[in-house]
């Protein structure tokens, strides 16, 4: 069938896709190994910034346009999973950043007086903060509403996909590194703890290049997110305790209400990286046409919207 497109992947950047695709009219199945509760996205912050990913000259306009959809989505965060928050980032001056910052909610030079020990600036902004088990099952629902479907389905190899359908949309993440095979993928492993919210209402970043011992808390609805880690080419998907228990030293030195506070989960993330996200179309054997788009690294929730209107725009 002509308009038929089959999504190989079911993250942000896979369902985002889908919808995109399946609202202008195409008939989308998203085939995806696990179930979107099991895909490195669930696990995410997610707070909403370009964090680590290339090409800049492009991410810029991929992240407005996303930063749009999800403020607009945020007019219903009990359906959507996605609220605007108030937020400190430190190390991290306005006047540096693209143009697509000027439309971040009540973005500014943080006061000293709400700068944290130590620190000696800091953005303060309103933030999409997304509760992302909320919203990826969001997102299979709008998929689903606009005729699509997702299945459950391990991939071999994209002539599957293609003996199926006349488009096929590569958005499987890690998996690209041997599905496609691309050997420039790679795991940047992020470890989270998840501990009951005290009372913190806004998130906070350290936005140091120590990748290490990046510090983050993103109060969400399931509990209080304290980060993290960003270790690259590490596939050990196993919370580390001592790395936990540092984690958690670094969020309490910061908010000391934090100690003690009962923890509720650890989380293991791999990120997706590439030195550039790929998003190109490419024709496969038999003619079917091949759209990548995968190496988002940890900025896939930031930059889906965008990507998935660049990547609709290639499967013609």
């Amino acid at each position: 069938m002509s308009d038929t497109v089959i999504v190989v992947g079911g993250g942000i950047v896979g369902l985002t896709s889908a919808v995109v695709l399946a609202e202008r009219g195409r008939r989308v199945r998203v085939w995806s190994r696990d179930p979107a509760v099991g895909t490195t996205s669930a696990v995410a912050g997610a707070l909403f910034w370009p964090y680590r990913i290339e090409p800049a000259e492009l991410v810029g306009p991929w992240s407005l346009r996303s930063l749009r959809e999800y403020v607009a989505l945020a007019r219903d965060p009990a359906a959507t999973g996605v609220r605007v928050v108030a937020g400190l980032m430190t190390d991290t001056p306005l006047a540096g950043l693209g143009s697509w910052a000027r439309e971040l909610p009540e973005a500014r030079e943080a006061r000293a007086d709400e700068l944290p020990g130590g620190r000696g600036q800091a953005l303060r902004a309103r933030l999409p903060l997304i509760d992302m088990p909320a919203h990826l099952r969001y997102l299979e629902g709008r998929l689903r509403a606009a005729g699509g479907s997702v299945e459950r389905r391990t991939v071999g190899g994209f002539a599957e996909a293609a003996a199926e359908a006349p488009v096929v949309l590569n958005c499987s993440g890690l998996g690209a590194r041997e599905l496609v095979p691309d050997a420039s993928v790679y795991p940047v492993r992020g470890q989270l703890v998840v501990v009951e919210n005290p009372g913190i209402d806004e998130w906070f970043v350290s936005a140091g290049e120590d990748t290490a011992g990046t510090t983050y808390l993103f109060p969400q609805p399931y509990g209080l997110v304290l980060g993290g880690t960003a270790d690259e080419h590490v596939w050990d998907p196993l919370p580390d305790p001592g790395t936990a228990a540092a984690i958690v030293e670094r969020c309490a030195a910061l908010r000391p209400e934090l100690r003690g506070a009962r923890v509720l989960v650890h989380r293991v993330g791999l990120r997706p990286a590439r030195p550039r996200v790929r998003i190109e179309a490419v024709q496969l054997p038999g003619g079917a046409r091949l759209v990548h788009n995968y190496g988002h690294g940890g900025a896939g929730v930031t930059v889906a919207w965008g990507c998935a209107e660049e990547a609709a725009r290639l499967a013609g």
